[in-house]
């Protein structure tokens, strides 16, 4: 049995990731030990990757063996990728996911094209040592206004034409399928 410590405090995120990993039986995963209890992680990375390796080093030095860390967020195109790293504080620094949904949609307004994309990196380390970046990626739309109430973060803006919903309309289940997230998961679990 592998057992994997997933750095986050966000439960939607490590309810998907335990459910991507259920196709890996041999695989447990865990939320680190007394993450609450450690000091945040500064995130002052310019991309992704960055953010990503900085929380797996950060936390993966507190831990008892195999720990992933990721950076997730949405990019816009008409935005030049914005909020991109800053998609959870998009709406000040300890805004909810219905005020970043807000400014979202005030700042897309009267813009085009509203074409996105979701990323997420995963970074997985054990002790000292990076073990791999995966990273995956979704392309989407954002919605004139929030639909479903199922997921969380920008879920309910993220409209994904190939199932005529935005990810906030369909089961955690099936976004996994095409996720951004759950393709890191998947390439994060290939490589063990």
């Amino acid at each position: 049995m592998i057992r994997l410590y997933g750095a986050t405090g966000n439960e939607g995120k490590v309810r998907e990731f335990r459910l991507a990993a259920q196709e890996r039986p041999d695989i447990e995963i865990g939320q680190l030990p007394g993450f609450a209890q450690i000091p945040p992680c500064v995130e002052d990375g310019a991309t992704f990757e960055e953010n990503a390796i900085l929380k797996a080093r950060h936390y993966g030095a507190r831990a008892p063996g195999l720990v992933f860390a990721d950076d997730s967020g949405l990019e816009c195109d008409a935005l030049g990728g914005a909020p991109g790293i800053y998609s959870a504080r998009f709406g000040g620094l300890h805004a909810s996911d219905a005020t970043n949904n807000r400014v979202l949609l005030e700042t897309l307004e009267h813009v085009e094209p509203r074409t996105a994309r979701f990323v997420c990196v995963i970074a997985l380390i054990d002790g000292a040592r990076l073990c791999g970046v995966f990273r995956g990626t979704v392309q989407g739309l954002i919605a004139r206004k929030p639909m479903g109430s199922s997921g969380f973060g920008y879920d309910p803006l993220f409209f994904f034409p190939p199932f005529a919903r935005t990810f906030g309309q369909v089961s955690m289940k099936r976004k996994l399928t095409v996720s951004h997230r759950g393709e890191a998961m998947r390439a994060l679990l290939a490589s063990l």
